[in-house]
């Protein structure tokens, strides 16, 4: 046998317990054939084999993130400004500022997720003022978590909202003392108003959400993810919705794999949403990089209760029993594996009700189904999920909102939310992922940063001890692979299992905490192929796709902020000091990383303290 691609020279996690540690891997037919010394690999050698020296690098399976929506974040990732990581709200303005100038009418400019006030050095959110005086006559919408959205007088003009506008059932349109609405939405119970406001922006045409879709995949493997699940999502209707990436799969130019979920769209009309699929779709019909995987993370909307942690806790309606019975009644009898979002253990208690009532009818006996969330369960509940051969995949939302739930429910209780290790010890699946692109980051070394460290975006302590690092990794590589029943296909880096691998920035075992959020891969494979590729490996890998449209934000912010130059341009320092120079020193004091890496990627933004 001849490989196809060797790496060799490298210092692999394989997350196989039995061969935790390798050098060099062969790939053929886009699976491992090898994994073990130089040597082994180099044996199966041919003609015309690939061989890259990985000199040396940390190298991972490929990241698997157990709920993304990248699908609907793919069509629209063109459109949005992400504020990721961005250290300041003057420097998270300033991008906004500039995008609204650039942005023709009738385009919006959105911030959708992935930040919170935390992580600015001011702990603060903008504005109302301040959005107008950055974007006076292009619309802005800037959502914040769950709870609520900001939009600029020029948004609130073209959403319709005038003083007449009732609130909607489920929101808050917060009005001034002469009935004016000002700008601010609150979502109280859930966020149907934040949702249902977003989507009266305007839409990319099908070739941008092409491109759009591409640009958010080589974002995920620039950060070493090489696969999803996808739980759907509000306004994500199948199959209108799915198109593009389908179009995508048939060109052969997925770059991540997807399973995905299929989420109704219909209150009181659920049941016959999945009877119409479990009829018309065929479980787990596609291929390795698109698949169908099954119902949920939405199966009625009364079973949904939104994690806003600067509201109460929301009771779900009475009805809920009764109408989630019968959908998961009807998915078990076809044998369809199921997800739903549960964030409160008293959601859960009466969840679990109604599928151990269905159970005793109609035996689960080995079927596939998890919760998502699940942050405040207790160990009376994991066992009950246990029993009924359950799974959960937790995501990193007390990342961002862990100052919040603190402030309501103590710093005692935040130390053992979610209970990962309680899930852990008790047996059952446990996968990690980031809920993104709305509200959280799709960053995974963010999710990965919380997990080991214990601490918010913002830096606050949550827990006195985090999961191991390679605990944390098999959450994100193997653990997750089972939510889309791909265990022993994916998630090791394994003979006979998918050739997914990230070769990373630095070494995620022994670097610093805090630098772990800084890490990105440099070469990144998915089934054999190199997909992605930066610094000493950047030859090797496909050449970017131009962006369409030109003045979408993602040609001057390409992506979740890092510090080293994305643009690949020397910069030079300026003589006199800004607030940015000044925060490049503070960072790179505190993560213990070069200052001159940090500066680059505020030229693309007009500082005035760097020069291209």
């Amino acid at each position: 046998m001849n490989a196809d691609l060797i790496l060799f020279n490298g210092r692999f996690t394989t997350v196989d317990r039995e061969n935790p540690h390798a050098s060099a891997v062969a790939i053929s037919d886009g699976r491992f054939v090898a994994v073990g010394n130089d040597a082994q690999a180099m044996a199966l050698r041919g003609a015309n084999t690939h061989v890259i020296d990985l000199k040396g690098r940390c190298v991972i399976p490929g990241l698997n993130d157990s709920h993304l929506h990248l699908i609907r974040g793919g069509l629209n990732y063109n459109l949005e400004l992400r504020w990721e990581g961005v250290p300041s709200l003057a420097d998270a303005l300033r991008m906004l500022k500039a995008q609204a100038e650039r942005t023709p009418t009738p385009q919006w400019v959105r911030v959708v997720g992935g930040w919170n006030e935390f992580q600015f050095a001011e702990k603060r959110m903008p504005t109302l003022d301040e959005l107008n005086q950055a974007a006076p006559d292009t619309p802005v919408f800037v959502l914040h978590l769950y709870d609520r959205a900001l939009l600029n007088r020029a948004a609130l003009r073209v959403a319709g909202y005038t003083r007449d506008t009732p609130n909607p059932p489920g929101g808050e349109i917060v009005r001034d003392r002469n009935g004016e609405p000002t700008g601010m939405l609150v979502a109280r119970p859930n966020a149907m108003i934040l949702y249902a406001t977003l989507a009266k922006g305007p839409t990319l045409p099908l070739e941008y959400q092409v491109n759009s879709t591409r640009q958010f995949m080589r974002e995920l493997n620039r950060l070493g993810l090489t696969s999803a699940i996808d739980a759907g999502g509000g306004f994500q209707n199948y199959p209108d919705d799915y198109a593009v990436i389908e179009q995508l799969a048939k060109d052969q130019q997925l770059t991540v794999r997807i399973a995905y979920n299929l989420f109704t769209q219909k209150p009181k009309q659920e049941l016959t949403d999945f009877k119409n699929w479990t009829s018309s779709v065929t479980l787990h019909q596609g291929d390795d990089y698109l698949r169908h995987n099954g119902a949920g993370e939405m199966l009625v909307f009364s079973a949904a209760d939104f994690e806003d942690f600067l509201e109460p806790r929301p009771d779900l309606a009475q009805s809920m029993e009764a109408e989630l019975e019968p959908v998961v009644r009807h998915l078990v009898e076809q044998r369809w594996p199921f997800r739903l979002h549960a964030t409160y253990d008293e959601s859960i208690s009466r969840m679990l009700d109604v599928f151990e009532r269905v159970n005793r009818d109609i035996p689960f006996n080995g079927l596939p189904w998890f919760f998502d969330h699940a942050e405040t369960i207790t160990p009376k509940n994991i066992e009950r999920v246990r029993a009924l051969g359950g799974g959960i995949a937790i995501q990193d939302r007390m990342a961002f909102q862990g100052e919040y739930f603190v402030e309501r429910y103590g710093a005692k209780a935040a130390e053992a939310t979610p209970p990962i290790k309680r899930m852990l010890a008790e047996g059952i699946a446990v996968g990690a992922g980031t809920d993104a692109t709305r509200v959280s980051s799709y960053n995974p070394w963010t999710s990965l940063y919380w997990m080991v460290s214990g601490r918010t975006v913002g830096g606050l302590s949550l827990h006195e001890e985090g999961l191991p690092r390679l605990t944390a990794l098999e959450l994100f590589t193997h653990g997750s692979a089972w939510f889309s029943s791909e265990q022993g296909k994916k998630g090791q880096i394994k003979v006979g299992q998918l050739a997914d691998v990230a070769a990373l920035s630095a070494d995620f075992f022994s670097v610093d905490e805090e630098a772990i959020k800084w890490i990105e891969s440099v070469l990144t494979v998915v089934g054999g192929k190199v997909v992605y590729a930066a610094g000493d490996f950047s030859s090797l890998g496909p050449a970017s796709v131009p962006v369409l449209p030109d003045w979408s934000p993602v040609t001057n912010v390409p992506g979740h902020w890092r510090p080293s130059a994305p643009l690949q341009a020397q910069a030079h320092q300026c003589s006199g000091p800004c607030a940015v120079h000044s925060h490049s020193h503070e960072r790179a004091r505190l993560s213990k990383v070069p200052v001159s890496d940090f500066q680059g990627f505020w030229g693309a933004f007009g500082c005035s303290c760097f020069a291209f």
